[in-house]
């Protein structure tokens, strides 16, 4: 689908002015008007007014108006909170020029997006906010601290616990970002360095991060077998380092564990009547998004780099226990679709497993050679829907997609990228009642901000920021599938983004009136 992108100016009508208007009337550059207000805290909606005046938001509700600058009829329609997503990997595509404006971001309602997640990304979070700031996003960019990269950034790849030395530089690094407006810290325990880090080590460097006020969100080390442990971890963290726990992307994943979600929920709920603030998000898919390496290669055959892991691949000892664990991981029997492969594209969108039975080729033989050749992505089908559906009934649970802003290419990425939370209000909350409308909002808007502790964006509020979602509840949803996956969602009829139309009446204006959001004590409500 092609959206062109309209550069147009927000008021183009004449404004409209109330005669004798009473006391205490507003005065606006825009009123959205008679719509379903959906605030963002979860309540049934009413029908009302908002307005806006420059970037914030002036009234919301029932008020009297003395001057529009535009009146927009949103009758029929939902007027929210922008929505935030708590799980963002879009650190570089942002601050490129073809996907600055984040326009598969902004046709899904988003107003902000949160990087540096999985413990990957940059570490100078000033440096990164500048090349935010100099030009302007599509959507407002808030940032966490990636551990991983940090780890990379003092002791390379090395699987090795740090000296006193390396701690100390880490420690000093993770204060500086904080300074510099990081909202926290991330890690991505499947993923190398990140998963070299021991607890122990990730509580001191957590602890710099609590004394900060920001928060700990965690690709847990494990969501298959490991769940338990993984979120036990995650949790004891938290204890320890005295500040927020976030579990990224919740589930399951792998055939053998489906239910097992529940049990890791209840080890959540049972630390959140301890008096800890334990929350998640998830993406309303059955199926996950990486590398082949991080699916498929064990963690330790990863060690100092691309080329040091290929040379394990070759090395006939080496070699033959990471087959054996490939070997292990294949016999889960999920479907694993290639992504993204350079080498041989014509293998995207094609199942590993079919590809090697199509070349009469061993699947263990075709994963090395993949791995020797090229960084393969892939899309791994490994969660029950049961489970998904569970998950998103949890008041603790916020909607977030673990994407990236991006524009059509020969790949095949997750669908993710283009369709979560439509998929959410659309499939899930109209169609299939699995929750409902509101709580649906709620989990995108102020949820999220409450996670994030923000006191300026995720509900409709007078003096807030002007980051508002104006939505079709009958049409909003998600069009992007696994077969075709570039397809913008529909639906979204406004959105503001610091009070400017990044969607007008429909489609996309081009607009980068997103900032970096830089935490502090005052913008966090502390």
């Amino acid at each position: 689908m092609r959206i062109a992108l309209l550069l147009l100016p927000l008021a183009i009508s004449a404004p409209c002015l109330a005669q004798d208007a009473p006391p205490g009337s507003i005065d606006c550059d825009l009123l959205l008007q008679g719509g379903l207000i959906l605030d963002g805290a979860g309540a049934e909606g009413v029908i009302g007014d908002v307005a806006i005046r420059g970037e914030k938001i002036a009234a919301v509700g029932k008020f009297q108006t003395q001057r529009a600058g535009r009146v927009i009829d949103c009758r029929g329609l939902v007027i929210a909170p922008g929505f935030i997503d708590l799980h963002s990997h879009s650190d570089r595509s942002i601050a490129e020029p073809p996907t600055r404006a984040n326009v598969n971001y902004v046709t899904q309602g988003c107003t902000t997006v949160v990087t540096g997640n999985c413990g990957g990304g940059p570490v100078d979070v000033a440096d990164y906010f500048r090349r935010i700031d100099s030009a302007g996003a599509g959507t407002n960019i808030i940032h966490l601290l990636p551990q991983g990269s940090l780890r990379a950034e003092v002791m390379q790849r090395e699987n090795r616990p740090p000296t006193a030395d390396e701690l100390s530089r880490m420690k000093e690094l993770a204060e500086k970002a904080m300074q510099d407006g990081a909202w926290g810290m991330s890690t991505g325990l499947i993923y190398v360095p990140s998963s070299y880090a021991e607890t122990d080590e990730l509580v001191e460097i957590a602890q710099v991060v609590a004394r900060q006020g920001g928060i700990y969100a965690s690709h847990i080390r494990g969501e298959g077998t490991a769940l338990l442990d993984a979120v036990a971890e995650a949790i004891s963290i938290g204890r320890q380092a005295k500040l927020p726990v976030h579990i990224s992307h919740f589930k399951a994943s792998g055939s053998d564990v489906w239910g097992t979600l529940r049990v890791a929920a209840e080890l959540i709920e049972e630390a959140r009547r301890e008096g800890l603030a334990v929350t998640a998000d998830q993406y309303p898919y059955i199926a996950s998004s990486t590398s082949i390496e991080a699916t498929l290669i064990p963690t330790w055959a990863s060690a100092g780099g691309k080329e040091a892991m290929r040379a394990r691949l070759r090395d006939e000892e080496d070699g033959k226990r990471i087959r054996e664990t490939i070997a292990e991981r294949l016999k889960l029997g999920d479907r694993i679709m290639i992504a993204s492969y350079g080498p041989k594209p014509e293998y995207v969108g094609r199942e590993l497993r079919q590809i090697a039975r199509d070349e009469g080729r061993d699947v263990i033989d075709l994963v090395v050679e993949m791995q020797l050749s090229g960084s393969p992505r892939c899309v791994k089908f490994s969660m029950s829907e049961e489970d998904v559906r569970f998950a998103m009934t949890l008041p603790w649970v916020a909607t977030a997609s673990d994407g990236s802003a991006m524009i059509a290419s020969a790949d095949k990425p997750h669908p993710r990228n283009f369709g979560t939370f439509p998929r959410k209000l659309g499939h899930y909350a109209r169609e299939e009642r699995v929750i409902s409308l509101a709580h649906a909002v709620r989990s995108a808007s102020g949820l999220p901000a409450d996670i994030l502790s923000l006191s300026d964006r995720g509900y409709l509020r007078p003096e807030w920021q002007a980051d508002i979602v104006v939505f079709d509840p009958q049409r909003i949803s998600d069009r992007a599938t696994f077969a075709d996956p570039f397809q913008y969602s529909t639906g979204v009829r406004w959105l503001f983004v610091n009070g400017v139309a990044a969607i007008h009446d429909g489609a996309p204006t081009g607009a980068l009136a997103g900032r970096a959001l830089r935490r502090s004590r005052a913008t966090a409500g502390e």
